[in-house]
């Protein structure tokens, strides 16, 4: 077993003994037994980093397996540049929800974390998987735990949202499933992603190829006009679930583009690059205005992952090494980002059971150190020069106005509605006077939440002052990608 094996099976195996074994009389167990499977998935993940080796764009940590002879599927997995930093960050994120759940869930401890381990192994799996049918696999067996997630810890409305995040990501997967099954005819009974990549097909196949893909990842993302279930999902779901979401599965989309989308149908994604460029400024755009009105702090986060993904798949289709870099960066920096401030939402709600605006005023007089921690996300979430929110979507920007100086002037406007709508949310909770006898009778944060914060302060501030370490693992494949799509393009 490699250390991919390892990074994919310990959060699940630890995930699926805390189902079969705990109850609620052993709450207190469960907890450290997840906290201890959440870490070690986490460890595991830490020699990846040791023995990557960023020069070169070729598929590193290597493992192929047979696994259904009859049909040539294989366990085959590996990790390049461009997958390579969602697995420690799917990790220490989960590592952050363990945490973040450990007083907060008191009913069905052990499947809540059982499910989020579980989660965890899954989504690494996806950015792993170099076998068609395994990506598959994985890929949808991420719905059924965040589905029970939603389902069972959620909000009032927790079923509907549920049963809308099931629906509109299952029904988008399956054109892609008929996508696979073609590929697999036109490569003579090959699952190979990486065989997939050099297949000589024709306009029309790539065509139909790229939009049976684009159903099923614009959803994940989700682009604009296929956003709605987002909303609704985070208002319902549990803190943690909003986090995982956000910070993780929403990227599962966009790496689906880089590995399927533009490798294997580049001369379609050069011919409908401008409908995703499209829908992108739409989204960072008519997005940014729709989180400007929203009353509820979930809400206001939800429409802003859409706006920063828009950025991410604006980068992608832009075709140059800065844009797609920056595309990269900005995953990863959202992933943090946006974990920071649903985790932070989190915690006003446990005490005031209110994610109103207007329930709040004044939470700096009461909850000092918190409103620190929340001035610094919230600067983030802006996209300010020294925090991770800068660097991807700057360099975004920068390969947009390479490509065409319209296109990034469109896309700056991002910083300028992202400023206006993450302020006003910061100035109405935080700022002022003490509001209300709610806001009067806050306690500022444990040393449990403190450790949440600042593990997050540590990463947003170090991403956004040395973002080098997460480009340089990035460029070789970039580049690799960006040369195979323009090839094709010239032949």
């Amino acid at each position: 077993m490699g250390l991919l094996s390892l990074a994919i099976w310990t959060p699940i195996v630890f995930g699926v003994v805390l189902l079969a074994w705990g109850h609620d009389e052993h709450a207190k167990v469960v907890r450290w037994v997840a906290l201890i499977g959440a870490i070690a998935s986490l460890l595991v993940t830490l020699p990846l980093y040791q023995g990557f080796q960023p020069g070169t764009p070729a598929m590193q940590f290597v493992e192929d397996l047979s696994w259904i002879e009859r049909f040539n599927v294989h366990y085959h997995l590996g990790l390049d540049g461009i997958s390579f930093w969602f697995v420690p960050l799917t990790a220490f994120i989960t590592v952050i929800v363990v945490i973040a759940g450990w007083e907060v869930i008191t009913e069905r401890v052990n499947q809540y974390m059982g499910a989020f381990l579980i989660l965890s192994g899954l989504m690494i799996g996806v950015f792993c998987a170099l076998d068609g049918m395994l990506f598959y696999v994985f890929f949808e067996a991420t719905l059924i735990p965040m589905y029970l997630i939603i389902g069972i810890w959620g909000g009032p409305n927790k079923i509907y949202a549920a049963f809308k995040f099931f629906l509109y990501t299952l029904l988008g997967s399956l054109l892609t499933l008929v996508a696979l099954i073609y590929l697999y005819s036109a490569s003579g009974g090959s699952f190979d992603i990486l065989t997939w990549h050099k297949l000589p097909l024709g306009q029309t196949a790539q065509t139909l190829l790229f939009f049976a893909f684009f159903a099923a990842f614009a959803v994940k993302v989700p682009m604009w006009p296929v956003h709605t279930w987002l909303p609704d999902v985070h208002v319902e779901a549990p803190t943690g679930g909003s986090a995982v979401l956000a910070a993780i599965m929403l990227k599962l989309g966009a790496y689906g583009f880089l590995r399927f989308s533009l490798p294997i149908a580049p001369d379609a994604s050069h011919e409908w690059a401008w409908l995703i460029i499209g829908l992108s400024i739409t989204a960072v755009v008519y997005v940014g205005l729709v989180a400007m009105v929203q009353k509820d702090m979930k809400k206001l986060v939800a429409y802003s992952s859409v706006a920063h993904m828009g950025f991410v798949t604006l980068g992608f289709f832009i075709f140059n090494p800065l844009g797609v870099s920056g595309g990269l960066v900005q995953m990863v920096s959202h992933g943090f980002v946006s974990a920071a401030m649903f985790l932070g939402i989190g915690v006003l709600y446990d005490r005031v059971h209110s994610r109103e605006i207007a329930s709040y005023g004044g939470v700096v007089n009461t909850m000092p150190k918190f409103a620190a921690f929340a001035l610094l996300f919230s600067m983030a979430n802006c996209g300010l020069p020294g925090t991770a929110g800068f660097v991807g979507e700057w360099m975004v920007i920068l390969g947009a106005v390479k490509a065409n100086f319209w296109l990034g002037a469109f896309a700056a406007t991002a910083l300028i509605f992202g400023a206006a709508y993450t302020l006003w949310m910061f100035k109405r909770v935080y700022l002022g006077p003490v509001a209300n006898d709610h806001v009067k009778e806050l306690q500022d944060i444990d040393a449990r939440e403190f450790l949440i914060m600042a593990l997050l302060a540590v990463s947003v501030l170090y991403m956004g002052l040395y973002p080098k370490p997460f480009t340089d693992v990035m460029d070789a494949s970039v580049n690799n990608l960006l040369q195979h799509v323009a090839a094709s393009k010239l032949n």
